[in-house]
């Protein structure tokens, strides 16, 4: 049912429950922080089946983060699974560092049920696509500003109106926080660290290319309230061109099928020009396979950008009958398409 496609996130909205990170920190997890990687993941595995709430310990956020500060030491928090010591200032592919903000802002050009969304939009990504409309941000993961995160919980809570739900006024109140790029996965330890600083019950947001490693997908699990994913491509061929992404669909369905047994969920497609048969298709048709009750957004806004000049497919506009034939498809899917 269309109604029920982002229940849980209307909860919050409404009151009627916590998000999921504040719940997190309610949760006890019997285990000291000074464990073994493999103890603390093992403790992690046991709390999120609720076999092992305690009054003692760590909270389930705190050892999230703890297992994510360890990730950097070896980074593997996207499936590129570059293995640099982060924490001690080495970048891999995506060139991330310190997490640094671009930009932050409360949105009103998302999804009608998620405005205003205070977007919060990092430097650097885990991809290289050719045809980026936000390369400027994508490609410099050392612009943008580093803020502290204690401060960056502040101006969450002061977004969220200090705690009420989401009222739309002049300036507007947050709805909820979308994290977002570039690609958040890079920075995923600072998020967590934001979070424990925070206390506004706002609805969390992973707006993401879903490239990330099953470990990166278990320490969202319990933090994360609703993916707004972007599913680019249906093969691996036009990902690896245009995205520099191997693997892309093994990995990408993985993760879709894992965050929607855990949130809400809504799913983007960029409708690329000549991509219908290779990318539109197979993507509308596994979402309509594969992810039941969720919202999915069929995008047209497509235009040359970045480098697409350079690749003759993708070198134009895209057409009205490209989009319509995208949209006729979805329908004829039954897909509960955003209006």
């Amino acid at each position: 049912m269309a109604s029920d496609a982002l229940r849980n996130y209307h909860r919050i909205l409404e009151g009627e429950r916590r998000a999921c990170y504040l719940e997190s920190k309610l949760t006890a997890v019997d285990v000291d922080r000074r464990a073994t990687l493999e103890e603390l993941w093992t403790a992690h595995k046991r709390v999120l089946r609720r076999n092992d709430r305690t009054e003692r310990g760590v909270t389930l956020l705190e050892l999230k983060l703890e297992l994510a500060r360890r990730m950097l030491h070896s980074c593997e928090l996207c499936e590129r699974r570059c293995k640099v010591d982060r924490a001690s200032g080495e970048s891999g592919h995506c060139g991330v560092t310190d997490a640094r903000i671009s930009s932050e802002f409360l949105h009103m050009g998302e999804e009608p049920d998620l405005v205003p969304s205070y977007t919060i939009f990092f430097s650097g990504c885990t991809f290289n696509c050719v045809f980026c409309q936000n390369w400027d941000i994508s490609t410099r993961p050392g612009s943008g500003q580093t803020i502290e995160p204690d401060s960056l919980a502040r101006l969450i809570e002061m977004k969220g109106g200090g705690g009420r739900r989401g009222v739309r006024t002049v300036d507007g109140y947050a709805r909820n926080v979308n994290w977002v790029g570039g690609d958040p996965t890079s920075n995923l330890a600072f998020i967590l660290d934001v979070l424990g600083h925070c206390s506004a019950n706002l609805p969390q947001i992973w707006n993401s290319n879903m490239y990330l490693t099953e470990e990166s997908m278990r320490l969202l699990d319990g933090a994360i309230d609703v993916y707004l994913t972007d599913f680019k491509y249906g093969n691996d061929d036009c990902a690896l061109r245009l995205s520099n992404a191997r693997d892309y669909m093994s990995v990408v369905t993985r993760n879709h099928r894992t965050a929607r047994e855990h949130a809400d969920m809504i799913v983007r497609h960029l409708v690329l020009p000549n991509h219908y048969e290779c990318c539109t298709r197979p993507v509308l048709e596994w979402i309509g396979q594969n992810l039941p009750n969720v919202k999915v957004n069929v995008m047209g806004q497509y235009h040359p950008a970045h480098m697409a000049m350079k690749f003759p497919d993708i070198a134009r506009p895209l057409k009205m009958s490209e989009f319509q034939a995208a949209i006729d498809l979805a329908e004829d899917l039954g897909l509960d398409l955003i209006d």
